[in-house]
């Protein structure tokens, strides 16, 4: 019987491992995704601020 629970707790403990090892890896990229879309949102994206409104009233 105890055979049985060591060998539960040793899969327990390699799936947690596993895992916290695989969520390094995801936060990893998630980082990397995050600041390319920050950077790339720094250069093109300036002009949404309060552009529609602006023009919209000389137009009239």
């Amino acid at each position: 019987m105890s055979w049985i629970l060591l060998l539960l707790l040793i899969l327990v403990v390699f799936g947690f491992g596993f895992t916290m090892q695989t969520l390094w890896w995801v936060a990893a990229v998630l980082l990397v995704v995050w600041i390319v879309g920050f950077a790339m949102r720094g250069r093109g994206g300036g002009g949404r601020r309060g552009g529609g409104r602006r023009y919209s009233r000389s137009h009239r």
